[in-house]
């Protein structure tokens, strides 16, 4: 165990603390088992790492450790918990649990032997933690991490520390908050480079290889994690890919399942499930228009990236400006919001509240006469009234 204590303290000592992500505060960390979820590269390690070196004491009471490291090859989880208790630990950080085969049965079992130990754990977005047999479902408390929020990324590049407002806010106050915003800073500046490559917040490690690291990413999670947790068949991987480009290509993708899966081969059922798998990964985004009680073989009203990054990367950066604004807004309301999609308008947000995306000319005449409607507008530093600047809707969390 010893080893892992030594590349433990090399990864605290590493770790900056210049900026942390916003959820650092939302986190219950007392609690006896929290789970932090989420995608690749969305910097889980980092803020649990951060966490330990700014809150936790440094002296054999608390360990990171990630489940992928070559010790567990001759060592269990389980064996590492009942030294670290004795030892006189007790805050355990695990690290990319989906690579250890027993990981819920095993975490399960150390919180029912070990009543004065605290786990964290992060893995995949695609990880089944609800599962009845390990029973976790009762015991942890859990979280779901996403990529940077343009207020988070405006914080980080350019050393500030903007606040985040809640969506009534903005609807109600957004001159002041656009006015205080202003005064700082040029929002719309910043804005088309975070659509570009703001959203990972790997994009400080040489900006240059972003774009061949992001579509690395992507491969992982087709290539590695659909097949191991959700057993997808290693032969349709190349029809994902393909799929992923169409939505892209599309402006918006608005899918026919039968053409579609005509096109692509794959039976309907079958493609139905693979659009539910990518959104769990968080490549892509459904809409319905009525997102409760939706089933895995429901068929989405509209489709989207999940994030602005992969529309340009996957749209090879011939991404259409329309269909950017779109999941920009879909993506930062949807941390906090339920987003639908809507005959009138282009989405219903929270079942009450009717939004259209579009550019700095864009006009209440599609929402007009439809209470609660407003216009989220590219393009504009102020807005007016039931218009509201795009650029505002980043600041939600």
């Amino acid at each position: 165990m010893e080893t892992l204590f030594e590349r433990f303290h090399r990864r605290i000592a590493a770790v900056p603390l210049v900026f942390t992500r916003g959820i650092m505060a939302e986190i219950a960390w007392d609690a006896r088992l929290v789970s932090i979820q989420g995608t690749r590269r969305v910097g889980k390690t980092t803020l649990m790492l951060q966490y330990i070196k700014q809150n936790l004491p440094l002296d054999g009471a608390s360990l990171y450790v990630s489940l992928d490291n070559i010790w567990f090859a001759e060592h269990s989880l389980t064996g590492l918990v009942d030294e670290f208790v004795k030892s006189g630990g007790r805050y355990l950080f695990l690290d990319e649990v989906h690579k250890y085969p027993t990981w819920s049965q095993e975490i399960k079992n150390s919180y029912d032997d070990y009543p004065d130990l605290k786990i964290v754990f992060t893995g995949s977005s695609l990880l089944e933690i609800l599962n009845a047999r390990a029973d976790l479902s009762r015991r942890a408390v859990m979280y779901e991490m996403q990529g940077l929020s343009y207020r988070e990324y405006l914080n980080l590049t350019l050393n500030e520390n903007l606040p985040v407002y809640t969506l009534k806010d903005i609807l109600s106050g957004h001159g002041d908050i656009a006015r205080s915003i202003n005064q700082i800073l040029k929002p719309l500046k910043e804005l088309k480079a975070y659509w570009q490559n703001g959203y990972y917040p790997f994009f400080l490690e040489q900006p240059q290889l972003y774009e061949r690291r992001l579509e690395e990413m992507v491969n992982l999670i087709l290539e590695v994690e659909l097949p191991v947790l959700r057993k997808v068949e290693v032969a349709y991987i190349p029809k994902l890919k393909q799929l992923l480009q169409i939505i892209a290509q599309s402006v918006p993708f608005m899918p026919n399942v039968s053409k579609l899966s005509e096109r692509i081969k794959i039976n309907r059922n079958t493609l139905i499930s693979y659009l539910s798998y990518l959104q769990e990964a968080h490549l892509t985004k459904n809409l319905y228009k009525n997102a409760k009680g939706i089933s895995r073989l429901q068929k989405p009203d509209k489709v989207y990236l999940e994030n602005t990054n992969l529309q340009v990367l996957l749209a090879m950066q011939n991404a259409d400006i329309g269909h950017l604004r779109e999941t920009f807004f879909i993506n930062q309301l949807s941390v906090r919001h339920l987003v639908e999609y809507t005959d009138k308008g282009d989405f219903k947000v929270d079942g009450n509240l009717t939004f259209e995306v579009g550019g700095k000319g864009k006009t209440a005449k599609q929402v007009q006469g439809l209470e609660n409607s407003f216009v989220a507008a590219d393009g504009i530093e102020y807005g007016l009234g039931q218009k509201i600047p795009l650029w505002l809707f980043g600041f939600l969390y």
